[in-house]
């Protein structure tokens, strides 16, 4: 074993959620003592202040992802920015234009609040086409031009995949969108500050963002809309018409800060941050295939996310698997699912049966992730597998729909 221990537990979920960055938690402090006033009370010197740190952050924001500030409105999180998104285009439209604009389009591997959304929506008497994904877990563009219709409102397909890390092509997305005159929305809560995003380049219509998958506060996200061409929503609940009337309530000044503050980090340290969890990545990786040659990476080995492994172990229980490792913290899938028994829809969707989906772990790496405790996980994983096979390990095998285990992983 490694002889100089890592800490342990060692954290190795960072697509479920990150540690807040202690720069973004001492932005933040002043605002629940200091300057705690309600920032839509701007006719003092509380709110006044506590207003400007809200408009402050809703800066950052846009200034990570290509936008305008007055096109950035602040939630909850992702979940709601994406309910939002969905919901409040296709109600609107459909109050504006009848049953002449009904129609949504969406991809099978999409974040659960995306798919219960559009499951609302069609028992609200819409139609959803749900876009299946290649082995690679990428989207066919000419089934999506193909899915579009006169009757078509929206499309919303999210740009990195929360379990295999896989990033859409969003920029021909969007041309495609553009040119069809639909609306484009993503689902970019793990994309935001790991990939490059230009919400003008891509013709990017309306795209969710969460805190807490960017090292930022949980309870807070956002959604960008467009002003120029008008996205126009119908908002999800009623109240004193805050956030341009698209989403009522006091805003939380502590965790905008926070938010802004995480995003100007992002922005400031994504490229060498990304350089250094594409090394990690690939260490880890090679690491685990050089002694179990018969594990497979699950997604895409190029256009990924850096930090994100989706490692599949033929003939292992990925829970069993679990078991064995107290001491990382790893997943089978999506935190959103974790109450779900059965296999993950995300890698079912891949061509994976359910015995290679049940075999399948995530491995979040992120900004806190060090070499040791790379090295650490590599050994304990592999002697974990190991273990449960009760012997060495079984020839390579590949399963259908998986990439091939002895290349490295490659990252965009």
């Amino acid at each position: 074993m490694t002889k100089n221990l890592p800490a342990l537990p060692i954290y190795l979920d960072y697509q479920a959620t990150t540690p807040t960055d202690p720069r973004v938690v001492e932005a933040m402090l002043p605002y629940f003592t200091e300057q705690f006033g309600n920032p839509h009370s701007g006719h003092h010197a509380f709110g006044a202040a506590a207003a400007g740190a809200v408009e402050t952050a809703r800066a950052q924001v846009a200034a990570l992802i290509g936008a305008d500030p007055r096109e950035i409105i602040f939630t909850s999180g992702a979940t709601e920015s994406n309910n939002l998104a969905l919901a409040g285009v296709a109600r609107f439209q459909r109050n504006l234009q009848g049953d002449r604009k009904t129609h949504l389009v969406t991809a099978a591997t999409e974040h659960k609040c995306v798919l219960e959304s559009a499951a609302q929506l069609e028992r609200e008497g819409f139609a959803v086409t749900y876009l299946p994904v290649g082995r690679t877990g990428l989207i066919d563009l000419e089934r999506l031009a193909a899915a579009i219709t006169e009757r078509t409102v929206l499309v919303s397909i999210m740009a990195v995949n929360n379990e295999i890390g896989v990033v859409q092509p969003l920029a021909e997305i969007g041309a495609l969108c553009r040119a069809r005159g639909v609306h484009f929305h993503t689902d970019a809560a793990q994309a935001v500050g790991k990939i490059p995003l230009d919400v003008e380049a891509m013709n990017i219509d309306l795209m969710s963002l969460s805190g807490h998958k960017i090292y930022g506060p949980k309870g807070i996200g956002a959604l960008y809309v467009r002003r120029r061409p008008r996205v126009r929503l119908a908002p999800l609940f009623q109240g004193g018409g805050q956030e341009r009337g698209l989403r009522s309530g006091t805003l939380p000044t502590p965790l905008c800060v926070g938010l802004g503050a995480a995003c100007e980090i992002a922005m400031r340290e994504m490229a060498p941050e990304a350089d250094r969890l594409r090394r990690l990545a690939a260490r880890l990786h090679q690491g685990v295939v050089r002694q179990l040659p018969d594990a497979y990476l699950n997604g895409d080995p190029g256009r990924r996310v850096p930090g994100n492994l989706n490692l599949g172990f033929p003939g292992i229980d990925g829970d069993r698997l679990i078991g064995e490792l107290k001491d990382l913290a790893v997943s089978s899938g999506s935190a959103c699912s974790s109450a779900a028994l059965e296999p993950s829809y995300v890698l079912r969707a891949l061509g994976l049966d359910e015995a290679q989906a049940r075999a399948s772990l995530r491995i979040g790496l992120g900004r806190f992730t060090t070499e040791a405790e790379v090295d650490y996980a590599v050994e304990r994983l592999v002697a974990a597998v190991q273990r449960l096979r009760d012997g060495p390990p079984a020839a390579a095998i590949v399963p259908e729909g998986a990439d091939a285990p002895s290349a490295p992983v490659a990252h965009r």
